[in-house]
């Protein structure tokens, strides 16, 4: 049969192999990250004990998340999750610049827009910050640094009495809540979960969520740093 009678196979072409690939990977991406803003609160609701003049009770919650089966397995699916996530979105935006290696030359940009041009900006400096908080304390209760794992309390308090960590500490969690605010909801619409009445609600969420995390870690620093 000549070649014009015989139809185009669907959903074959290299573009739509790509639009494939980057919407299956911004699934993934949104599915890690709402993994990851779950265990948020809690780690927020651990540091406050922070606050109490007894070590004890952070330093027993420290041994109980280091020891007990289940939050180890929680711990290894947390780290799998931040890597996933921080790699798809690594693809994603290499891929974006590699598909528009030139700048708008003009026109207004959205508000969503703008948070989702600065989101691996504001994802590279979160990254730099685990590290540097997995090298404080994972990294000591792996015996790979010098400290008391049995004494969390006192190694958080040593680091909030230095004022470069706090400028730090405060700096990449203002960053991660221009990430949180954008990436809360973003991820919502990228599962298609979208609805009249429930994507609003979702934003104000996450606006909340975006400005109580980080504001609620970041009351923890100051107050141990200029009060104890």
């Amino acid at each position: 049969m000549p070649d014009y009678f015989q139809y185009p196979e669907k959903n074959t072409s290299p573009m739509n192999k790509v639009l494939f690939s980057t919407i299956s990977k911004k699934f993934i991406m949104a599915l890690a990250g709402l993994f990851l803003l779950m265990f948020l609160p809690v780690h927020l609701a651990v540091n406050l004990m922070l606050l109490k003049p007894d070590p004890e009770p952070f330093n027993k919650a420290a041994r109980f998340m280091a020891t007990f089966p289940l939050i180890r397995i929680m711990e290894i699916v947390l780290f799998a999750g931040i890597v996933i996530h921080i790699t798809t979105g690594l693809i994603i935006q290499i891929q974006n610049w590699l598909a528009r290696p030139v700048g708008y030359a003009g026109g207004s940009k959205s508000e969503t827009s703008f948070f989702s041009r600065y989101m691996i900006w504001t994802g590279a400096s979160i990254m730099i910050f685990l590290v540097l908080h997995f090298f404080n304390f994972y990294f000591i209760r792996l015996g790979l640094v010098p400290g008391n794992p049995d004494d969390f309390y006192t190694v958080a308090h040593n680091l909030f009495s230095i004022p470069a960590y706090n400028y730090i500490y405060l700096s990449c969690f203002l960053l991660l809540g221009l990430h949180l605010y954008h990436a809360f909801s973003s991820a919502f619409q990228t599962l298609g979960l979208n609805h009249r009445i429930w994507t609003p609600v979702i934003r104000i969420i996450s606006l909340i969520y975006s400005v109580a995390i980080p504001l609620g870690f970041g009351i923890i620093s100051i107050i141990i740093w200029k009060f104890r």
